[in-house]
C-alpha cells in the first residue's frame, strides 16, 4: 500500500506536531483499505476560518466559513474547467495519477466544533480528514441514507485508531 499526506500549515492558532500528522496518515491507511485504495497521495492544507471562509465563498459560492472542504483530483463535472497544461517541446508533461485531491481543513472551526462536542481536537481533525478523504471518493450526504453511510464509515476508522467519543 503506497499512501501518503502532503501537508501544508496556513494557520498560526494550533501548533501542528508531527503526532498529529502520523495520527492522520494512519487515518488514511485505515480509510483507503476500508474502501479498497492501495495507492494514493492527498494534499492536506490547515487554515484559518478566514480562510477557509474564501475559499467557501469562491468554489461553493457559500459565504461563511466551514470546517472542511474537498476537491477531488478526478471530478469531471459539467461547470469544471478543463486544465490544460503548457510544454516546452522537449519536456514531457508531468502527470498526477496517484493524486487523489485536495483536503482543506479549518482548524479554527475544528476547535470550536472539538469544545462543541466534548472530544479532543485529535479526534474532530481526525473525524474532519476521513470526512475530507470519502468526499475525494465520491460520497457525500445529501440524503438520509448516504449521511448515515458516511457517518458509519467515518466512525468504524475512527475506532480502529482510537479516536472514540
Amino acid at each position: 500500500m503506497s499512501l501518503g499526506i502532503i501537508w501544508n500549515n496556513e494557520q498560526a492558532e494550533y501548533e501542528i506536531k508531527d503526532s498529529l500528522i502520523t495520527l492522520l496518515e494512519s487515518i488514511l491507511q485505515k480509510a483507503a483499505e476500508a474502501e479498497g485504495i492501495i495507492k494514493g497521495e492527498v494534499d492536506l492544507t490547515f487554515v484559518d476560518n478566514e480562510r477557509i471562509h474564501e475559499l467557501n465563498r469562491e468554489y461553493r459560492g457559500i459565504d461563511r466559513p466551514t470546517d472542511v472542504l474537498s476537491f477531488a483530483m478526478n471530478e469531471a463535472g459539467e461547470d469544471e474547467p478543463e486544465i490544460i497544461y503548457e510544454v516546452e517541446e522537449d519536456e514531457e508533461l508531468e502527470e498526477f495519477p496517484d493524486m487523489l485531491g485536495d483536503i482543506i481543513i479549518s482548524v479554527t472551526r475544528a476547535q470550536e466544533q472539538a469544545l462543541e462536542y466534548g472530544h479532543s481536537l485529535e479526534r474532530e481533525l481526525g473525524f474532519l480528514f476521513v470526512h475530507g478523504f470519502l468526499h475525494l471518493l465520491g460520497y457525500d450526504h445529501q440524503d438520509d441514507a448516504s449521511e448515515a453511510e458516511m457517518m458509519s464509515k467515518q466512525e468504524q476508522v475512527l475506532i480502529q485508531v482510537g479516536l472514540t467519543r
